[in-house]
């Protein structure tokens, strides 16, 4: 269990191709203080530490992972925004986020608003029920707030806004238009649209 709120950013420093492809992150974390085994969540992507050193751990991706995620983020020097696991009485400074990703998106529209960046990333309709103004979602790790839905033909186009902190602690600082990023939605939203879908069909 995660929350959204991003304590590194890592770099991959090395991808090899075994059974599932083993990837070295490079991190500022104390990896002594990393059990082997522990989920650390790579840009949204809840991932298990298989090996580790002084200043990197290094995790396996499955090709359903790969699949998954967003297109190209497995690659030598992608930064990571990297959340380790909540400990019982950790601060739930952002919302519920469980490292599973629902889908993926595109960032379509990106300028600045008041000392603020306004990042509008369009995603496919599977993602549409699931996003409200106000709501919350999480794009390659980051707990956000949604501040505009638009339904269009192609899916549904969320508006956020990154203060400047966010852009100085997280990899989305330096994103940029046509970056694919990983989504999952709230986990309250999945569970409300089970129960209508339920509701419906029963």
């Amino acid at each position: 269990m995660f929350t959204g709120i991003i304590t590194d950013v890592g770099t991959i420093d090395a991808v090899e191709a075994l059974a599932d492809t083993r990837v070295r992150i490079l991190t500022s974390y104390d990896t002594a203080t990393i059990d082997m085994g522990a989920s650390i969540a790579c840009s949204g992507v809840c991932l298990t530490v298989i090996a580790k050193g002084p200043g990197w751990f290094a995790v396996d991706v499955s090709g359903e992972t790969i699949s998954r995620s967003a297109a190209g983020m497995w690659t030598a020097g992608r930064r990571l925004n990297l959340e380790r696991a909540l400990k019982v009485g950790d601060e739930l400074g952002g919302h519920i986020v469980t490292g599973h990703v629902d889908g993926t998106g595109e960032i379509v529209e990106l300028y600045g608003e008041g000392g603020s960046t306004r990042l509008t990333v369009l995603a496919g309709p599977a993602i549409a029920p699931y996003m409200a103004a106000k709501g919350s979602i999480t794009l390659d790790g980051v707990s956000l707030t949604v501040n505009s839905v638009d339904d269009v033909p192609e899916g549904v186009r969320i508006g956020v806004n990154i203060i400047p902190h966010t852009a100085s602690v997280t990899a989305i600082g330096s994103a940029a238009i046509g970056n694919i990023m990983n989504i999952e939605i709230d986990v309250l939203a999945r569970y409300l649209q089970r129960m209508e879908h339920y509701r419906a069909n029963h």
